[in-house]
Protein backbone atom coordinates (compact mmCIF):
# COMPACT_ATOMS: atom_id res chain seq x y z
CA UNK A 1 0.00 0.00 0.00
CA UNK A 2 2.94 2.15 0.75
CA UNK A 3 4.26 2.02 -2.73
CA UNK A 4 0.98 2.10 -4.32
CA UNK A 5 0.62 5.82 -2.29
CA UNK A 6 4.44 6.31 -3.42
CA UNK A 7 4.03 5.43 -7.23
CA UNK A 8 0.88 7.83 -7.38
CA UNK A 9 2.58 10.53 -5.67
CA UNK A 10 5.49 10.62 -8.00
CA UNK A 11 3.38 10.23 -11.25
CA UNK A 12 1.24 13.06 -9.97
CA UNK A 13 4.36 15.21 -9.33
CA UNK A 14 5.58 14.26 -12.46
CA UNK A 15 2.31 15.10 -14.36
CA UNK A 16 2.11 18.84 -12.50
CA UNK A 17 5.99 19.24 -13.21
CA UNK A 18 5.79 18.21 -17.01
CA UNK A 19 2.73 20.43 -17.72
CA UNK A 20 4.20 23.23 -16.19
CA UNK A 21 2.07 26.36 -16.93
CA UNK A 22 4.11 28.99 -18.66
CA UNK A 23 3.38 32.21 -16.38
CA UNK A 24 3.92 34.52 -19.69
CA UNK A 25 3.76 33.30 -23.03
CA UNK A 26 6.86 34.37 -25.27
CA UNK A 27 5.51 37.44 -27.64
CA UNK A 28 5.63 37.52 -30.93
CA UNK A 29 8.08 40.36 -31.04
CA UNK A 30 10.64 39.37 -27.78
CA UNK A 31 13.16 41.34 -27.68
CA UNK A 32 16.72 39.68 -27.73
CA UNK A 33 18.07 39.08 -23.90
CA UNK A 34 21.35 40.89 -24.93
CA UNK A 35 19.36 43.68 -26.30
CA UNK A 36 16.95 43.82 -23.09
CA UNK A 37 19.87 44.02 -21.05
CA UNK A 38 21.32 47.02 -22.48
CA UNK A 39 18.18 48.57 -22.43
CA UNK A 40 17.91 47.62 -18.55
CA UNK A 41 21.40 48.92 -18.36
CA UNK A 42 20.07 52.93 -20.02
CA UNK A 43 17.07 52.60 -17.81
CA UNK A 44 19.24 52.23 -14.81
CA UNK A 45 21.17 54.85 -15.50
CA UNK A 46 18.26 57.07 -16.53
CA UNK A 47 16.78 55.94 -13.05
CA UNK A 48 20.52 57.42 -11.27
CA UNK A 49 20.64 60.40 -13.39
CA UNK A 50 16.48 61.45 -12.74
CA UNK A 51 17.79 61.02 -8.70
CA UNK A 52 21.06 62.98 -9.08
CA UNK A 53 19.62 65.73 -11.21
CA UNK A 54 15.52 66.03 -12.01
CA UNK A 55 15.51 69.10 -13.57
CA UNK A 56 18.22 68.09 -15.60
CA UNK A 57 15.98 65.72 -17.46
CA UNK A 58 13.08 67.70 -16.92
CA UNK A 59 15.07 70.47 -19.52
CA UNK A 60 14.96 67.77 -22.02
CA UNK A 61 11.87 67.88 -24.54
CA UNK A 62 11.54 64.05 -24.78
CA UNK A 63 10.79 61.60 -22.47
CA UNK A 64 13.53 59.04 -21.77
CA UNK A 65 11.11 56.31 -22.01
CA UNK A 66 10.77 57.47 -25.42
CA UNK A 67 14.05 58.09 -26.16
CA UNK A 68 15.17 54.53 -24.84
CA UNK A 69 12.46 53.11 -27.69
CA UNK A 70 13.55 55.52 -30.18
CA UNK A 71 17.33 54.62 -29.33
CA UNK A 72 16.75 50.46 -29.72
CA UNK A 73 13.99 50.66 -32.25
CA UNK A 74 10.89 48.95 -30.11
CA UNK A 75 7.75 50.07 -28.68
CA UNK A 76 6.56 50.82 -25.45
CA UNK A 77 3.98 47.21 -26.17
CA UNK A 78 6.92 45.10 -26.83
CA UNK A 79 8.99 46.61 -24.32
CA UNK A 80 6.53 45.38 -21.23
CA UNK A 81 5.72 42.36 -23.13
CA UNK A 82 9.34 41.39 -23.06
CA UNK A 83 10.27 42.19 -19.90
CA UNK A 84 6.91 40.38 -18.47
CA UNK A 85 8.44 36.90 -20.56
CA UNK A 86 11.58 37.55 -18.94
CA UNK A 87 10.36 38.12 -15.65
CA UNK A 88 8.26 35.17 -15.30
CA UNK A 89 11.43 33.32 -15.22
CA UNK A 90 13.26 34.38 -12.15
CA UNK A 91 16.53 32.94 -12.39
CA UNK A 92 17.23 34.43 -15.78
CA UNK A 93 16.01 37.61 -15.02
CA UNK A 94 17.77 37.66 -11.89
CA UNK A 95 21.02 36.86 -14.39
CA UNK A 96 20.29 39.67 -16.29
CA UNK A 97 20.06 42.14 -13.89
CA UNK A 98 23.37 40.91 -12.70
CA UNK A 99 24.46 41.62 -15.75
CA UNK A 100 23.29 45.40 -15.84
CA UNK A 101 24.91 45.87 -12.17
CA UNK A 102 28.05 44.34 -12.77
CA UNK A 103 28.39 46.97 -16.00
CA UNK A 104 27.35 49.48 -13.64
CA UNK A 105 30.47 48.69 -11.25
CA UNK A 106 32.70 48.10 -14.08
CA UNK A 107 31.99 51.62 -15.89
CA UNK A 108 31.55 53.63 -12.21
CA UNK A 109 35.33 52.52 -11.18
CA UNK A 110 36.21 53.91 -14.86
CA UNK A 111 34.53 57.01 -13.79
CA UNK A 112 36.07 57.13 -11.25
CA UNK A 113 39.52 57.04 -12.15
CA UNK A 114 38.64 59.50 -14.78
CA UNK A 115 37.28 61.76 -12.34
CA UNK A 116 40.87 61.17 -10.34
CA UNK A 117 42.40 61.71 -13.82
CA UNK A 118 40.91 65.18 -14.97
CA UNK A 119 41.80 66.26 -11.46
CA UNK A 120 45.22 65.88 -11.63
CA UNK A 121 45.25 67.31 -14.70
CA UNK A 122 43.84 70.09 -13.25
CA UNK A 123 46.13 70.66 -10.68
CA UNK A 124 48.97 70.24 -13.23
CA UNK A 125 47.50 73.03 -15.11
CA UNK A 126 47.00 75.57 -12.50
CA UNK A 127 50.27 75.08 -11.38
CA UNK A 128 51.71 75.68 -15.23
CA UNK A 129 49.01 78.56 -15.57
CA UNK A 130 51.04 79.73 -11.89
CA UNK A 131 54.40 78.94 -13.25
CA UNK A 132 53.70 80.97 -16.48
CA UNK A 133 52.24 83.74 -14.72
CA UNK A 134 55.49 83.91 -11.73
CA UNK A 135 57.54 84.33 -15.10
CA UNK A 136 55.67 87.09 -16.98
CA UNK A 137 55.89 89.30 -13.44
CA UNK A 138 59.29 88.16 -13.74
CA UNK A 139 60.00 89.20 -17.11
CA UNK A 140 57.84 92.36 -16.47
CA UNK A 141 60.15 93.51 -13.58
CA UNK A 142 63.10 92.70 -16.18
CA UNK A 143 61.98 94.62 -18.50
CA UNK A 144 60.87 97.59 -16.73
CA UNK A 145 64.98 97.44 -14.61
CA UNK A 146 66.00 97.35 -18.75
CA UNK A 147 63.80 100.24 -19.24
CA UNK A 148 65.31 101.98 -16.37
CA UNK A 149 68.77 100.85 -17.61
CA UNK A 150 68.47 102.46 -21.08
CA UNK A 151 66.74 105.49 -19.38
CA UNK A 152 69.71 105.75 -17.51
CA UNK A 153 71.48 105.25 -20.53
CA UNK A 154 70.18 107.88 -22.41
CA UNK A 155 71.02 110.46 -19.95
CA UNK A 156 74.13 109.46 -19.58
CA UNK A 157 74.62 109.68 -23.05
CA UNK A 158 72.87 113.26 -23.63
CA UNK A 159 74.51 114.53 -20.74
CA UNK A 160 78.01 113.61 -22.47
CA UNK A 161 76.89 115.11 -25.62
CA UNK A 162 76.08 118.41 -24.37
CA UNK A 163 79.13 118.63 -22.54
CA UNK A 164 80.41 117.64 -25.90
CA UNK A 165 78.52 120.76 -27.92
CA UNK A 166 79.33 122.80 -25.36
CA UNK A 167 83.27 122.29 -25.43
CA UNK A 168 82.66 122.64 -29.50
CA UNK A 169 80.65 125.94 -29.26
CA UNK A 170 83.21 127.94 -27.51
CA UNK A 171 85.68 129.38 -29.77
CA UNK A 172 89.07 128.76 -29.23
CA UNK A 173 91.31 131.70 -28.04
CA UNK A 174 93.64 133.18 -30.30
CA UNK A 175 97.50 133.30 -29.11
CA UNK A 176 98.67 136.66 -30.11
Amino acid sequence: MKIKIIVSFLIVFSLLASCKKDIAKEPAHLIEKAKMVDIMYDLSLIGAMRNQNSALLDSFKNNSNQYIYKKYKIDSIQFVQSNIYYAADYKEYKKMYEQVKSRLEKNKSLTEVAIKVEKKNAILLEKKNKKLKLKKEADSIKKAKLKVAKEKDSLIKDSIRRKKVTVSNKKPKKEL
